[in-house]
């Protein structure tokens, strides 16, 4: 099945490419960008992408690596803000009267 029609890659493709992946560094994490570079295309309208993303995870040797599985688990989304204070906007400053 097609899954990127600008780039004609095919579910196929994605599988193949995973497995060369997975088969060349076990602990490698893999994207799709960096499927798009092992099959020598880039990314176009980005459409595909959660047909492209379905294909991945459907694929069995996808797996996340066990040294980053738990990882994900303490993270939230207010210690991911690169260190930045709550307050890390500039306060907006009143025209001299």
């Amino acid at each position: 099945m097609i899954v990127c029609h600008c780039t004609n890659i095919t579910d196929h493709d994605i599988r193949a490419a995973i497995d060369w992946m997975r088969a060349a560094d076990p602990q490698a994490i893999i994207t799709p960008g960096k499927i798009y570079h092992a099959l020598g295309k880039s990314a176009d309208c980005g459409g595909c992408m959660p047909l492209f993303l379905d294909t991945m995870r459907a694929t069995d040797t996808i797996g996340v690596p066990m040294q980053l599985r738990a990882l994900r688990a303490g993270s939230t989304q207010e210690s991911a803000n690169e260190g930045r204070s709550k307050g890390h906007r500039i306060p907006q400053q009143v025209p001299a009267a």
